[in-house]
Order: structure tokens, then C-alpha cells, then sequence
């Protein structure tokens, strides 16, 4: 097992254009560390130049304390486990497992021990005489991870492995990839584009945007405390509303935007400092559909949190929650950060039709709520957990890394 650590690692091709730009990165020994972006983000660049699929334009790469700048991939002690499974179809599944430590001229009853130990772990063991077209493509994914298992390398890298799987597939797949690294405890590195994967997977994720890191920091700090305005739409499905609003004093602080005013409670000026410095300006409020419960459903939980009348244009119903869709009276927010965030290649709300010079935003509300489209619905809200961002910047305010 070893750290990997990226100092100010570049990656330049071809007529200039910069895929990694000074990429400073360090993950520790036994650590899951997910780097995800949207696509062209650079991070599988950044995953290739680790391996030593691609060669480093400058900086420096070390593995376990030792620069592999110009190390082979095969001197790198380093497995890879790809989309595509690449998997010999001539082969068994025992053949496919062994073939790497038969090449390194490995004694035969250590080849069968680990092939042995590997095909348990993952529940292979039926599977053992298969050849790859008789298996499903979970079992295949189960055989490519254990072809890098066997090898029991300093640390494992992975280029977006389950995103061939079918999502029920990819949800036990998390899981099966979660005890494994908590039972191996190697040092992981996980590429995906999708942030769901990357915050249930990661130890550490690691947000990428045009080659440049954004932030590093647990799932559950990037989902509360963003460091900027793209972090915060990217992090988080659904993804986070947002809305210019003015900060005012009207005897007591409040957020006003649209035809709303939430009041912002005395605690969030000490936890955010420098706030007090916009009253009377412009910013750019940020609320997560999760921050959000059906006023009916939300009982004595909600006292003293803010409402708000809405009317439900579409409801999402996923059996313990819905979403809830509705339009604010306000243009939306049309920000570098927040139309790059929304980015992600895949069909979501951001597709819907608005009307007129509106927003639309999402609230999601327990199932008891039982709401359907074209009621009208008072929703409340926590305003503790409210986000402000620089309107010119994109820096979340009082982020302790902005101040």
C-alpha cells in the first residue's frame, strides 16, 4: 500500500490545450479518493498520468514516496480496473484471474491461492470455469476487479467501472466495491462523472473542473459547506436551487428575492463571516431541495423555520420522498459557475420548459406529503442551511478557505 501524491502535475496536448493544469493532489496511504467532474473535466487524464498511460507535461507524480515521473505502467505496482472489463473471451474466468501473476512467472500454488481468495471475496467461485460471454455483466465486472486483486498492488486505479451496468447493477456494485476496499484497504483511485457514485464511494472526493481542482473534502462537507458556486451545482441531486436575491435589514436580516423574504437567523453572520459586508447587495442564494419539507408533513420540527406558498407544476414520486417542482418568480441565475455545473451530459430538469422569466426549482419533501401536480403547497425551510455566494467571484461567503 503506498500514497499517491500529484505536485502542480500538467497536462498539455497538442496545440496548447491544457486537460490537467497545475493538479496538486495528495492521497493518503489506504485512502478511497473519487475525482469527478463533468465530462472533459480532465479527471481520467489525471487517473491515465497516474498510471503512466500518459506521459506528464510537468510536476511530478510519486507512488509510496517514489517519483514514477518516468516509470512504465508495469513498474508503477499499480492495477487497473477499466469501463469496459477487457476481459480475454477466449479464457476462463480462472484464466482471466491468473493470467497476470502467470506472466510475472509466479509459483503456480501461490497463483491458485490468490486466484482462490480473490474468486471467494467476490463470490466467483461458480463461476470459475466460465468464459465471459456465459456471464452476466456484474460477474464480469467482478472478474476485471479481481484481476487487479490477485495482483495485490500498492494501490488500485479505476476509470468509471460500473457506468456499463444497469443502475439496480450499480447500486449493489457500490456496495460490493465498498466492503471490499473497508476488507483490502488499499489505497483507491475512482474516476466517475457521477456524483451520487462519488459520495456514497469516496473517503475523499476530489471535484475537477477544466483541468483545474475546485475542491477536495469529504462527501458531506462538499454537499453542506461548497466552496464555490460550481461545487455547490454539482454536488447533490437533485441539484441545488439558486436565485439572485438581496441581503437586507429590515429590522431583522433577510434574503429578498422574487416576492420572497426569508429571514436569516443571527447564527449565520458568526458562522459566515464577512456577510454582514453585502447588506443592501446583490448575491447569489443557494438552497438544497433536500433543506426543503411539506409544511402539512414537517409537524413540530418546523417551528421557527421559514414558509413558503408554492404551487407544484411537476411531482416526482420515488416511493420515500417526491419532488417537487415549482416555478419562483425570479430569472435564473445564468452565472459561468452554475451553467457549467448543470453540464453533466444527461437529460435532467435543467431540460424542462420555464415560463417566461421564471425559475424552476425542486423541493424534495417526505412521501406523506402525498401533493400531485397543480395543488398548491406551503412548504417551509430551514434558513440555517442557506447558501450565499459572490456574485462575481462564484466563492461561497464566509467559506473558511474564501476568507
Amino acid at each position: 500500500m503506498a500514497s499517491i501524491v500529484l505536485t502542480n502535475v500538467d497536462k498539455i496536448y497538442a496545440g496548447g490545450v491544457k486537460a490537467v493544469n497545475g493538479l496538486n493532489l495528495e492521497i493518503k496511504d489506504g485512502e478511497f479518493m473519487v475525482l469527478v467532474g463533468p465530462s472533459g473535466c480532465g479527471k481520467s487524464t489525471a487517473l491515465r498520468m497516474i498510471a503512466g498511460l500518459e506521459d506528464i507535461s510537468g510536476g511530478e507524480i510519486s507512488i509510496g514516496e517514489k517519483v514514477v515521473n518516468h516509470l512504465p505502467p508495469k513498474d508503477r505496482d499499480i492495477a487497473m480496473v477499466f469501463q469496459n472489463y477487457a476481459l480475454y473471451p477466449h479464457m476462463t474466468v480462472e484464466e482471466n484471474l491468473a493470467f497476470g501473476l502467470k506472466l510475472r512467472k509466479m509459483p503456480k500454488p501461490e497463483i491458485q491461492k490468490r486466484v482462490g481468495e480473490a474468486a471467494k471475496m467476490l463470490g466467483l467461485e461458480t463461476y470459475l470455469k466460465r468464459k465471459p460471454a456465459a456471464l452476466s455483466g456484474g460477474q464480469r465486472q467482478r472478474v476485471a476487479m479481481g484481476r487487479a486483486i490477485v495482483r495485490e498492488p500498492q494501490a488500485f486505479l479505476m476509470d468509471e467501472p460500473l457506468s456499463n451496468l444497469d443502475a439496480k447493477l450499480r447500486v449493489s456494485m457500490r456496495a460490493s466495491l465498498n466492503t471490499l476496499h473497508e476488507r483490502l484497504g488499499v489505497t483507491t483511485v475512482y474516476v466517475t462523472h457521477d456524483q451520487v457514485e462519488a459520495m456514497t464511494l469516496g473517503d475523499r472526493v476530489c471535484v475537477l473542473r477544466d483541468g483545474i481542482l475546485q475542491q477536495v473534502d469529504t462527501p458531506q462537507n462538499l454537499f453542506d459547506k461548497p466552496l464555490n458556486l460550481f461545487v455547490a451545482g454539482f454536488m447533490g441531486s437533485p441539484a441545488m436551487n439558486f436565485a439572485t436575491a438581496e441581503l437586507v435589514r429590515d429590522g431583522g436580516a433577510a434574503v429578498s428575492f422574487a416576492d420572497i423574504k426569508l429571514p436569516i437567523p443571527d447564527s449565520t453572520f458568526s458562522d459566515k463571516p464577512g456577510l454582514d459586508k453585502y447588506i443592501g447587495k446583490k448575491i447569489i442564494l443557494g438552497i438544497r431541495p433536500s433543506d426543503f419539507e411539506d409544511a402539512g408533513s414537517a409537524g413540530a420540527n418546523a417551528n421557527g423555520w421559514a414558509t413558503l406558498p408554492v404551487k407544484a407544476e411537476v411531482t416526482e414520486e420515488l416511493g420515500s420522498e417526491i419532488n417537487v417542482l415549482f416555478l419562483i418568480d425570479a430569472p435564473p441565475v445564468e452565472h459561468k459557475d452554475t451553467v457549467a455545473a448543470a453540464d453533466t451530459g444527461d437529460d435532467d430538469e435543467s431540460a424542462l420548459p420555464l415560463v417566461g422569466d421564471k425559475s424552476l426549482w425542486t423541493a424534495r419533501v417526505n412521501a406523506r406529503s402525498h401533493v400531485r401536480p397543480g395543488q398548491n403547497i406551503d412548504l417551509v425551510l430551514d434558513t440555517h442551511n442557506l447558501h450565499f455566494f459572490d456574485p462575481e467571484s462564484g466563492l461561497a461567503i464566509g467559506h473558511p478557505s474564501n476568507l
